[in-house]
Protein backbone atom coordinates (compact mmCIF):
# COMPACT_ATOMS: atom_id res chain seq x y z
CA UNK A 1 0.00 0.00 0.00
CA UNK A 2 2.93 2.70 1.25
CA UNK A 3 4.44 1.71 -2.25
CA UNK A 4 1.74 2.74 -4.27
CA UNK A 5 0.70 6.25 -2.47
CA UNK A 6 4.19 7.27 -2.44
CA UNK A 7 5.24 11.01 -3.42
CA UNK A 8 6.92 10.61 -7.07
CA UNK A 9 10.27 10.46 -5.98
CA UNK A 10 10.28 8.29 -3.47
CA UNK A 11 8.30 5.56 -5.76
CA UNK A 12 10.99 6.00 -8.35
CA UNK A 13 13.73 5.50 -5.70
CA UNK A 14 11.92 2.53 -5.11
CA UNK A 15 9.99 0.84 -7.40
CA UNK A 16 11.96 -1.94 -7.52
CA UNK A 17 10.98 -2.79 -4.05
CA UNK A 18 8.21 -5.28 -2.87
CA UNK A 19 5.66 -3.63 -0.44
CA UNK A 20 7.50 -5.37 2.72
CA UNK A 21 11.11 -5.01 1.63
CA UNK A 22 9.45 -0.93 1.52
CA UNK A 23 8.37 -1.09 5.05
CA UNK A 24 11.64 -2.38 6.31
CA UNK A 25 13.77 0.06 4.48
CA UNK A 26 11.40 3.24 4.75
CA UNK A 27 9.05 2.21 8.38
CA UNK A 28 10.45 0.42 10.36
CA UNK A 29 14.25 1.02 10.26
CA UNK A 30 16.54 0.45 13.08
CA UNK A 31 18.47 2.84 14.72
CA UNK A 32 19.33 5.34 17.75
CA UNK A 33 16.00 6.59 17.87
CA UNK A 34 12.63 5.08 19.31
CA UNK A 35 9.22 6.11 19.92
CA UNK A 36 7.96 4.40 23.28
CA UNK A 37 4.63 5.67 23.27
CA UNK A 38 2.31 8.30 22.20
CA UNK A 39 -0.77 9.85 23.60
CA UNK A 40 -2.79 13.11 23.12
CA UNK A 41 -1.95 15.23 25.90
CA UNK A 42 -5.42 17.02 25.99
CA UNK A 43 -8.88 17.17 24.74
CA UNK A 44 -7.64 19.17 21.69
CA UNK A 45 -6.37 17.38 18.85
CA UNK A 46 -3.28 19.88 18.72
CA UNK A 47 -1.98 18.29 21.69
CA UNK A 48 0.42 15.55 21.97
CA UNK A 49 3.08 14.07 24.24
CA UNK A 50 5.38 11.57 22.77
CA UNK A 51 8.05 9.41 25.10
CA UNK A 52 11.27 8.90 22.32
CA UNK A 53 13.86 6.68 23.29
CA UNK A 54 17.25 7.72 22.74
CA UNK A 55 20.81 5.51 22.53
CA UNK A 56 21.32 6.41 25.92
CA UNK A 57 18.09 8.10 27.52
CA UNK A 58 13.91 8.24 27.38
CA UNK A 59 12.94 11.81 26.54
CA UNK A 60 9.17 13.18 26.76
CA UNK A 61 8.15 15.51 23.79
CA UNK A 62 4.84 17.29 25.42
CA UNK A 63 3.58 19.58 22.88
CA UNK A 64 0.90 21.68 21.04
CA UNK A 65 0.43 22.02 17.28
CA UNK A 66 2.34 21.48 14.92
CA UNK A 67 4.14 17.78 15.31
CA UNK A 68 6.60 18.53 13.31
CA UNK A 69 8.52 21.74 15.01
CA UNK A 70 8.21 19.94 18.19
CA UNK A 71 10.26 16.54 17.22
CA UNK A 72 12.21 18.84 14.82
CA UNK A 73 13.64 20.70 17.65
CA UNK A 74 13.71 18.12 20.23
CA UNK A 75 15.68 16.29 17.83
CA UNK A 76 17.85 19.13 17.41
CA UNK A 77 18.57 19.08 21.05
CA UNK A 78 19.39 15.82 21.58
CA UNK A 79 22.03 16.33 18.41
CA UNK A 80 20.28 15.02 15.17
CA UNK A 81 20.53 18.57 13.03
CA UNK A 82 17.43 16.73 11.02
CA UNK A 83 15.40 18.94 8.35
CA UNK A 84 12.30 18.09 6.62
CA UNK A 85 12.86 18.51 2.89
CA UNK A 86 9.38 17.34 2.20
CA UNK A 87 6.27 16.49 3.37
CA UNK A 88 2.88 13.70 1.90
CA UNK A 89 0.42 13.17 3.91
CA UNK A 90 -2.37 10.37 3.33
CA UNK A 91 -5.27 9.13 4.56
CA UNK A 92 -6.03 5.49 3.99
CA UNK A 93 -8.33 2.98 5.04
CA UNK A 94 -5.37 1.42 7.26
CA UNK A 95 -4.99 4.82 9.03
CA UNK A 96 -2.79 8.24 7.81
CA UNK A 97 0.47 7.67 6.11
CA UNK A 98 2.75 10.52 6.31
CA UNK A 99 5.76 10.40 4.37
CA UNK A 100 9.25 12.89 4.44
CA UNK A 101 12.44 13.22 3.39
CA UNK A 102 15.15 14.64 5.49
CA UNK A 103 18.63 16.37 5.51
CA UNK A 104 20.79 15.48 8.46
CA UNK A 105 24.40 16.55 8.22
CA UNK A 106 24.46 16.57 4.56
CA UNK A 107 22.59 13.02 3.85
CA UNK A 108 19.36 13.10 2.63
CA UNK A 109 16.69 10.00 2.47
CA UNK A 110 12.84 9.39 3.46
CA UNK A 111 11.26 7.74 6.09
CA UNK A 112 7.39 7.07 6.21
CA UNK A 113 5.10 6.33 9.04
CA UNK A 114 1.22 4.38 9.34
CA UNK A 115 -0.62 5.55 12.33
CA UNK A 116 -4.38 6.52 13.48
CA UNK A 117 -3.54 9.98 13.32
CA UNK A 118 -1.98 12.31 11.27
CA UNK A 119 0.21 13.79 14.45
CA UNK A 120 1.76 10.56 15.38
CA UNK A 121 2.22 9.27 11.64
CA UNK A 122 4.60 12.07 10.97
CA UNK A 123 6.46 11.81 14.71
CA UNK A 124 6.62 8.17 13.14
CA UNK A 125 8.08 8.88 9.63
CA UNK A 126 10.48 11.17 11.25
CA UNK A 127 12.04 9.01 13.52
CA UNK A 128 12.08 6.38 10.46
CA UNK A 129 13.88 8.78 8.52
CA UNK A 130 16.25 9.63 10.98
CA UNK A 131 17.65 6.10 11.59
CA UNK A 132 17.43 5.43 8.03
CA UNK A 133 20.27 8.24 7.45
CA UNK A 134 22.00 6.96 10.71
CA UNK A 135 22.52 10.32 12.18
CA UNK A 136 25.45 10.02 14.49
Amino acid sequence: MFHTIAPKGLRAESADLTAAEFRSRYCEHSGPIRLDDWSPAGSRTAEFTATVEFADHIRTVIAEGSPVAAMTSALYEEGYPVEILQFHQRRTPDGTVTFVQCECDGRRGWGAGLADDGAESTVRAMIAGVNLLGAL
